[in-house]
């Protein structure tokens, strides 16, 4: 089957790995933040002070723990250490009787992902050819997201079966989280590094090549505008959507997600990842002003599953780029540099979104993603020569 799909059995495994962990992430995701204000009752600025802190944290960390991963020649130790903590951030949540706890787990889920992504990323790239990165990116995110898909979904399921009694839903999450971690364990084997002396990599920007840095500058200005999915769903209401709707259309989303991610990073390896990203900074930015200035209802779901087709068209894509463009030695600190900075830029964009929504109308986080996205796509178009 994986020579079928043109994959090492790494990436297959790894695949399978994300797809049970974001099936027990997704279970819990939407349901924290009800958990929070309708159990605990914790008010909404506490809601927003635990994801502030938890994605700040996976942010930060990727570079570091990327850099850290190169400097010790080991993958697997980081990828299974992030794993496990993520998964058994579950529990804690759920043995939560005040909302410190809840940050404790949210903080140790995001400290998972952080430590865990640069290594993952850089151990794919390893386990495939350079012709064939596209794919095995594309591969694992499909299967990624589509845990992403099925995770709210069975949230559904559970609230409905347990009505009101949110707690065993955190509970039930840690299961997938245990499956994710043992084929990870028992089925990923990592490379073995030659032993002689080398000049170990120094966590410096400087030390990265000059096409990294270009699109690094590019991806920055891009995440300026590209804010949280969840002003997605607030426009999908705000334009007439139920909660329910809007719900069902962010599972649209990923759906698109998934079934593009894998075509799309075939593509890639064909036609090369330069040309994808390209295309993908422009598209964003029509979908944003389409989610800007549109006001009807209908639309907006042929405009959440382009949404979707953005994302396979970018996100593993430009992995794949990264670890073309940067050196080999220093992949995992290029990936974890890549991430970090377009993870903060997410939470700043996501910050002026909410301002400009309250202050000016619901449009203008839009018009604003649009413009920065135009912006980046000019200026990876010109000063990118190779």
């Amino acid at each position: 089957m994986m020579k079928k799909l043109g994959i090492s059995k790494n990436v297959f495994v790894l695949g399978l790995v994300s797809f049970f962990n974001d099936v027990a992430s997704e279970m819990i995701y939407p349901v924290v933040p009800i958990f929070l204000t309708s159990v605990l009752q914790a008010p909404a600025s506490v809601v927003g002070l635990i994801e502030g802190i938890a994605e700040s944290t996976a942010s930060l960390l990727k570079a570091l723990s990327g850099w850290f991963s190169d400097k010790l020649k080991k993958r697997k130790i980081f990828i299974v250490s992030g794993y496990s903590f993520s998964t058994f951030s579950k529990l804690i949540i759920g043995w939560a009787i005040t909302w410190p706890l809840v940050l404790i787990g949210r903080f140790l889920d995001r400290f998972g992902k952080g430590i865990r992504t640069s290594a993952r990323d850089a151990l794919i790239a390893e386990s495939s050819d350079a012709s064939t990165r596209g794919r095995s990116f594309g591969f694992h995110r499909a299967l990624d997201t589509l845990g992403a898909v099925i995770g709210p979904l069975a949230a559904i399921f559970l609230i409905q079966f347990f009505g009101d009694n949110l707690r065993p839903i955190f509970y039930l999450a840690f299961v997938p989280g245990v499956v994710a971690v043992l084929l990870l364990i028992i089925f990923v084997k990592e490379r073995n590094y030659e032993t002689e002396k080398v000049v170990l990599p120094k966590f410096s920007l400087k030390n990265l090549s000059p096409s990294f840095k270009i699109f690094l500058i590019c991806s920055v200005i891009f995440a300026l505008g590209n804010s949280a999915d969840a002003f997605l769903i607030l426009r999908a209401k705000n334009l007439g959507l139920t909660t329910s709707l809007a719900v069902f259309a962010y599972a649209l989303f990923n759906f698109s997600y998934a079934i593009f991610s894998t075509p799309l990073g075939i593509l890639s390896d064909k036609i090369g990842p330069k040309k994808l990203l390209l295309i993908g900074f422009f598209l964003f930015a029509m979908i944003y002003f389409l989610f800007g200035v549109n006001q009807s209802p209908i639309l907006i779901w042929l405009l959440f599953a382009f949404y979707g087709f953005y994302m396979a068209l970018t996100e593993g894509v430009g992995k794949a780029y990264v670890s073309l463009v940067g050196e080999q030695e220093r992949m995992a600190t290029s990936l974890g540099v890549y991430q970090m900075a377009t993870g903060i830029c997410t939470f700043f964009a996501s910050l002026m979104a909410g301002l400009l929504w309250t202050y000016i109308n619901a449009s203008a986080p839009f018009i604003f993603g649009s413009i920065t996205a135009i912006i980046a796509g000019f200026l990876f178009l010109v000063l990118n020569k190779n």
